[in-house]
């Protein structure tokens, strides 16, 4: 099977995180079993990489430009809604994946040029979909948690199929010196004024804050400037290694603000038996489950930072909850065979259910 997955946002190497890093774990799991995968994503222009797409596209006279930095061809186009027909004509595919950003008209696009979809919800920014995902004639959906299951039936009325983000859990276990606490994304809606003030309320206890989606020049200014007065807040550039980021922590803070459809990061974490303190938001706390803590985000700051402090500093409740989130990684639902087994099957019958090519 042919498999084209689509979304209307950047793609590595010039945007990473949790929907990147899911589809890179799905493409890979398709090829392993004898398919053929590609990305359709949008183009940015800035950096050495979007300089070289540039000129290409425009030497070609192409709607898209096709690399394949990452194992495999990705089609990048300025707006990928407007590139379907290109991709399709050179990826073939027998069904695609549409997610996140723009997955309406991209979901448009491609059923006009024939494509059965499966649309991966994995976010409940209804905005960022571009209209009504009731216009998708046959679409087969899946959702990425209870909670986005649920916020979609009730506001479209759509019935989906849970799998969590996949996850292979040889990319992040690892051993940990346990040297931070580690808080990953800082960004507002990831709870970035937070987590600054449990680390300024827990002075002795070392903070790694980490960069996941680029941080603009400007924006990462402004947050070396709020955190400059503490000693124990440490800034790192973003990784494609979340080993050499996890092999330094002992706890992972996920105090979000906005409504997390799942919270990736917290099962990466849980791979290596780090337990995770995290905010009742969204899908978050399906994510953290036995293995952390959930406060609510708005509760006293007494209380997270006291969470922090008992797992910081007793031994015997670190080791319990270190436990809990590495048997908590292993459970059935996170177990990549089993997932991969439901999302193929997805794919086999939307396949079956090819629409009719638009004139």
């Amino acid at each position: 099977m042919k498999v084209l997955f689509a979304g209307g946002t950047g793609y590595t190497p010039q945007f990473s995180g949790g929907v990147q890093s899911s589809t890179h774990h799905l493409v890979e799991q398709l090829i392993e079993h004898g398919h053929e995968a590609s990305v359709l994503a949008a183009l940015f222009g800035q950096g050495m990489f979007g300089y070289k797409a540039r000129a290409k596209m425009k030497l070609l006279g192409q709607p898209a430009v096709i690399d394949s930095f990452p194992g495999y061809p990705v089609v990048r186009a300025w707006f990928p809604w407007e590139a379907a027909a290109f991709a399709v004509k050179k990826m073939q595919p027998d069904v695609a994946v549409v997610q996140c950003h723009n997955s309406v008209p991209l979901g448009k696009a491609l059923q006009a040029e024939g494509v059965p979809l499966v649309v991966y919800l994995r976010n409940v920014e209804f905005h960022e979909l571009g209209g009504d995902l009731r216009e998708l004639d046959a679409a087969r959906y899946i959702a990425n948690s209870e909670f986005t299951a649920r916020t979609y039936k009730r506001e479209f009325g759509i019935d989906s199929t849970v799998i969590p983000p996949t996850i292979n859990p040889a990319t992040y276990s690892t051993p940990t010196t346990g040297e931070f606490i580690t808080f990953i994304n800082p960004y507002e809606e990831k709870g970035f004024d937070l987590a600054v003030r449990i680390a300024a309320a827990c002075p002795e206890i070392p903070f790694l804050f980490v960069e996941s989606w680029k941080l603009e020049d400007n924006h990462r200014a402004q947050i070396e400037r709020t955190i400059a007065p503490f000693s124990n807040i440490r800034l790192e550039n973003r990784t494609s290694d979340m080993k050499t980021v996890y092999g330094r922590t002992k706890i992972l803070l996920a105090p979000s603000k906005w409504e997390e459809a799942w919270g990736r990061v917290a099962s990466e974490a849980h791979c290596s038996g780090i337990p995770v303190v995290g905010s009742r938001r969204g899908g978050l706390p399906e994510a953290i489950g036995a293995g952390g803590v959930v406060l609510d985000y708005d509760a006293p700051l007494e209380d997270w930072v006291g969470a922090i402090r008992r797992l910081w500093n007793g031994r015997q409740e670190y080791e319990r909850l270190s436990e809990a989130a590495l048997a908590f990684s292993q459970r059935p639902e996170l177990d990549p065979d089993r997932q991969f087994a439901t999302f193929f099957g997805l794919l086999e019958r939307a396949a079956q259910q090819r629409p009719r090519r638009a004139a």
